[in-house]
């Protein structure tokens, strides 16, 4: 029993590490023109190209009409590192660039995209989608020069390359240290893999009103993946963060802490039992566990699910949604958050938007073209892969504020039910709202009273109506560490998740008891 006491107060500390004001950034205009200048120098410049050739591939488009049209200049340059048995298995390098043009007709969108960065690729490419407004538009826009206005964004993070932060040897050892600390903590690790991972990203937005826009994006991931053996059986652990910042982030203090974390994942997995199974309560840790959030609720207040009405909670703002108390935002403000954004894939700033306040919903996650449909404000969450992909609508952090219960409070308050602290995969139907997750580490709890780690535990329920049954909500909201990975309709894009430690009344679990 005292392991699990030290679980709970592992996690209390983790949660009044938290500020109690998570950091935002106020609107600049400045800092938008020092990100300019670097993104013309290394987007337009080596290719002869200048605004007024911007402008003349975006008056290309326009001259057929069109209710919007932007250009997405993109550079990207990567790096990755990989450690498994003692040795660098892999190393990677990569630079991408090219440019996306984009022409929107009502609800219908013309694209093209080129890696190559020629005033001949920009205009045959802004020929070829301008073919859109043959269709018919609703509000035309006339293409004015990209230099009549100046995009007001945030300073989130340092405009600095993170692949420069370390050089190849140190980047190695860093590696080789998280190996030798894991193993050094429990002679049952038999197995580390670590895998660090840099990415500089420089992008510039030139839209068809005249607005320009750009943002220098560092990224930085530091993961590991523990194997634990005793008696032939074999158990995994794992940990890792990252954020938009320098590898000097990843220090001596900072690894110790990713390690302790997946050794202790992979001894705890090792005593687990059969998780069992049936309708019970249900507690979530804080942090990653917000992963459930982002997934069965997040997606389904994206604005095109909504405009269409294909998402659970299409037409209901205004309407309850969730138990007195429950507050979800989507903030793409937070200070070197793996999800923030100066400015989204559309040149506007990264909002801090609240979707659900006090069980209420009060809006939806919009780009441009699902806002224009819907008659609102985008809020700063379109957003694309790359160059090669369209922006839509999705999340950036998502999360939900804190409540006024200790863990221990609602741990305690658990006669028969399941303590799940962290989730493995999981999937959603946006239209139905309904989703399964396995948890990859949880505890059975009977009188208050945390019993036995349980292996095999799945989660299964319907995002609305699960927001409903919320009836506990802790002190301790937490953020993830900065791993969250987003997919939709083939693109990926980094976010971040979070809560506090949450109970969660009647949800189904799957068990192999």
């Amino acid at each position: 029993m005292s392991s699990y006491n030290g679980l709970m107060n592992t996690l209390n500390s983790h949660a009044a590490g938290l500020p109690a004001s998570l950091p935002h950034a106020r609107l600049s205009q400045s800092s938008t023109q020092d990100r300019l200048r670097v993104a013309e120098q290394l987007l337009l410049a080596p290719f002869g190209l200048t605004r007024a050739h911007l402008g003349r591939a975006l008056a290309q488009i326009s001259s057929h009409g069109a209710d919007d049209a932007d250009l997405y200049f993109q550079y990207t340059r990567s790096e990755g590192w990989s450690l498994e048995e003692g040795i660098v298995k892999t190393g990677s390098f990569s630079i991408d660039q090219g440019v996306g043009v984009r022409a929107v007709s009502g609800e219908k969108t013309a694209f093209a995209y080129s890696d190559d960065i020629s005033e001949a690729s920009l205009l045959d490419a802004a020929r070829t989608v301008r073919t859109i407004a043959a269709c018919g538009a609703s509000r035309r826009v006339k293409a004015r020069a990209p230099s009549v206005k100046v995009a007001s964004s945030r300073s989130l993070y340092a405009g600095l390359d993170p692949i420069t932060t370390l050089d190849s040897t140190a980047k190695v050892a860093l590696l080789e240290k998280v190996e030798k600390m894991a193993k050094s903590k429990d002679k049952r690790v038999v197995q580390v893999m670590a895998g660090l991972a840099m990415e500089y990203d420089v992008v510039m937005v030139a839209r068809a009103d005249g607005m320009l826009a750009a943002d220098v994006r560092p990224l930085v991931r530091l993961s590991l993946t523990v194997i634990a053996e005793q008696k032939g059986r074999r158990e995994m652990g794992s940990a890792g963060g990252g954020g938009r910042f320098g590898l000097a982030y990843f220090d001596d203090a900072l690894v110790s802490e990713y390690v302790d974390e997946a050794v202790q994942s992979a001894l705890t997995n090792l005593k687990s039992r059969p998780a069992p199974a049936g309708e019970m309560t249900v507690v979530l840790g804080p942090g990653w566990p917000g992963i459930l959030l982002h997934e069965a609720v997040g997606h389904g207040l994206e604005g095109d699910f909504n405009r269409k009405g294909s998402s659970a909670f299409a037409g209901r703002i205004g309407q309850r949604v969730a138990a007195k108390g429950v507050t979800v935002l989507d903030d793409g403000t937070l200070a070197d958050r793996r999800g923030s954004l100066n400015v989204d894939d559309e040149g506007h700033a990264s909002g801090r938007n609240v979707l659900i306040e006090d069980g209420i919903l009060q809006g939806y996650i919009q780009d441009s073209l699902n806002a224009r449909l819907m008659k609102v404000k985008p809020t700063g969450n379109g957003r694309r892969e790359s160059y090669a992909h369209m922006p839509m609508p999705r999340m950036t952090n998502t999360y939900m504020l804190g409540g006024d219960k200790s863990p221990d409070e609602i741990v305690a308050s658990i006669k028969k039910g399941l303590y799940a602290t962290n989730f493995g995969g999981g999937q959603v139907d946006i239209t139905s709202g309904k989703f399964v997750f396995s948890a990859s580490q949880a505890y059975w709890v009977e009188n208050g009273k945390i019993q036995y780690p349980v292996k095999g535990a799945t989660i299964v329920g319907n995002g609305p109506d699960a927001l409903t049954r919320v009836s506990m909500i802790g002190n301790d909201l937490r953020l993830d560490s900065g791993v969250g990975t987003c997919g939709k309709e083939g693109q990926s894009v980094p976010v971040g998740v979070g809560q506090p430690t949450l109970r969660i009344d009647g949800l189904t679990v799957g068990g192999t008891a």
